[in-house]
């Protein structure tokens, strides 16, 4: 695998490939990020990672400084996985002096974390679009666990008329049910103990009549920011998010459909 740090070097490295798949990521890489990369090794020729920590997705400056960073440590799981080239760009290559453009997607921005988060789908939007036209590929992976962020995603690569494929890989959870999270790092065994009531809230409101007043029933003294349906191209998730201790889970299951 080799690591470059410029759009140029990308460009280099992928002159004359046309099956490349392309897994964004902020790096702090475990089993769900294995996923995608093992998913983009199956169907691709040559798999491309970005190792990015996108500063204009964080409204929260401490949430910023607190995210986990080891690029080696990330190099050697991408390198395992598969992964051909890891881009790992400075803040400078990719938002160079005087950048001022930005990309909004409107509705599907709205509501559950558009409405947590302002600005957070603006930054996500705009960097996922910055890496499609650094790396061009045919597919881009991204987990199921961020399911709104696919919603912003696939809309723009409708809007905007991309020639690629947004993939889809289901999420990825430890032994006790709970969605991997770089954040989960974070949480103290009892807090960890509380956070399990979300998982098991979702799962418990498949099948209910009215799921939503049944996630909100099994949550345990948890108070979420939301819980809410999302419809994903004919597909219907039960979204939810909460704050425990200092981090904030988010987590969904589908109820109907495929996100394929």
């Amino acid at each position: 695998m080799r690591v470059v740090r410029t759009v140029a070097d990308v460009r280099a490295a992928l002159d004359g490939r046309d099956d490349v798949g392309l897994v964004p990521t902020m790096g702090a890489y475990h089993t769900g990020h294995e996923a995608l990369f093992h998913t983009a090794r199956v169907e691709s020729d040559f798999v491309v990672a970005s190792l990015f920590v996108n500063p204009a997705q964080f409204g929260d400056e401490a949430d910023l400084a607190a995210y986990p960073r080891d690029e080696a440590r990330d190099a050697a799981i991408a390198e395992a996985a598969g992964v051909d080239l890891l881009f790992a760009p400075s803040l400078e290559e990719m938002y160079p002096a005087g950048f001022q453009t930005w990309v909004e997607v409107e509705d599907a921005a709205r509501g559950l974390e558009g409405d947590a988060r302002p600005g957070h789908f603006r930054g996500v939007a705009t960097v996922c679009l910055k890496l499609f036209a650094i790396v061009r590929p045919q597919r881009a992976y991204f987990g199921q666990k961020d399911a709104q962020q696919v919603a912003v995603i696939r809309r723009m690569v409708r809007d905007l008329e991309l020639d690629l494929a947004i993939r889809v890989v289901p999420t990825v959870r430890d032994a006790d049910g709970l969605a991997l999270s770089s954040r989960n790092a974070r949480l103290s065994p009892a807090e960890r103990k509380r956070a399990l009531a979300l998982p098991r809230a979702l799962a418990a409101a498949v099948g209910a009549a009215d799921p939503v007043a049944a996630a909100h029933a099994g949550l345990n003294g948890l108070h979420p920011d939301y819980v809410e349906l999302l419809d994903l191209d004919g597909a219907t998730v039960l979204a939810a998010a909460a704050r425990v201790g200092p981090v904030r889970l988010i987590d969904n299951v589908l109820l109907k459909g495929s996100l394929q």
